[in-house]
């Protein structure tokens, strides 16, 4: 009988069709369904755009609440391009000792609008700060902010595969964590946890690698941020495994607060783990590429940018 039914209701809705050229074919669309294989829900939740308001097309929207730490709401601001979607993710860490910045300022916010511009969805995130908020409430936070991306890929239309991440110094530490560790770590706390964490793609401007090699800007140093945390299991380098996303580093050859070792030493581990890494060195820079003793940088901090721009056009589109 249900058999019947469905045959006489497939005939009605092909003569409505046919009668009504202004309406799509229900029939033909349910033969087509039935032929095909079923689309995995991933895929769909990341071309789906029927939540997405396109009058946010080439704004910015500020504050948004991403996850809440100990009561601590945490704020992102969204960059949105204005091409067609589904878009990649950039999102950017700031630096700032561990301890101060924010989200639109630091080293690396130079390629916020350039990367914008280029068709990628860009967010940049504040998390918890120390001393009031020891390591590691900031690369939990950095965890979360991946895992709300992607449990809301079809609010804001951006693919949940296609995820990169950026920073400098205590952001470049931070962006190095997420490109090294997955949740073996310990670090996935919080909302969010039946999404991953993992990013597709690194860039680390400057930032610390390996806490156990003493240095100015390191653990001894920031003693107040790590209070006691293991100085190993802080370090990306700790971390590396062949399946980590590439990398592309970027350092100072001057640089007097983390030295450029930190970068080498990074490289090396990623290169012998089979990972796809390079390492850009900065002529002529300090810290957060600021000229020594008055010489021009070289690469330019303009090509820097582009350089981040078109790694992750490489690695994400």
């Amino acid at each position: 009988m249900k058999k019947l039914f469905s045959f006489f209701t497939l005939l009605t809705v092909t003569w409505l069709a046919c009668s009504f050229p202004g309406l799509p074919s229900a029939a033909t669309h349910s033969l087509e369904t039935a032929t095909q294989p079923p689309i995995d829900a991933e895929r769909e939740a990341m071309t789906s755009s029927t939540t997405f308001d396109s009058s946010r097309l080439g704004t910015i929207e500020k504050d948004v609440t991403y996850c809440t730490m100990d009561g601590i709401a945490l704020k992102l601001d969204i960059y949105y391009p204005d091409s067609a979607s589904p878009w990649p993710v950039t999102m950017y860490i700031h630096g700032g000792g561990w301890s101060k910045g924010d989200k639109a300022e630091g080293a690396g916010a130079l390629e916020i609008p350039a990367l914008q511009s280029a068709g990628f969805m860009v967010v940049a995130i504040n998390y918890r700060l120390a001393p009031e908020n020891p390591f590691p409430a900031m690369i939990e936070d950095a965890k979360c902010a991946v895992r709300y991306l992607r449990a809301h890929a079809s609010e804001y239309d951006l693919d949940p595969n296609r995820i990169g991440v950026w920073g400098g110094s205590a952001g470049g530490h931070l962006v190095n964590l997420l490109g090294t560790t997955d949740e073996s770590a310990g670090f996935d706390v919080g909302e969010y946890l039946d999404q991953s964490s993992r990013v597709q793609a690194v860039v680390d401007m400057f930032g610390p690698t390996d806490l156990t090699v003493q240095f100015e800007g390191g653990y001894e140093g920031a003693s107040r941020v790590f209070a006691g945390f293991d100085a190993a299991l802080a370090s990306p380098v700790t971390y590396v495994t062949p399946d980590d996303p590439p990398f592309l580093l970027f350092h100072g050859d001057s640089d007097p607060l983390v030295p450029i070792e930190q970068s080498q030493i990074f490289l090396a581990a990623l290169q012998a783990a089979g990972v796809p890494a390079e390492l850009v060195t900065v002529e002529n820079a300090g810290h957060s590429f600021k000229p020594v003793d008055g010489k021009t940088i070289s690469p330019s901090r303009q090509e820097i940018a582009q350089m981040v721009v078109e790694f992750f056009e490489e690695q994400l589109k």
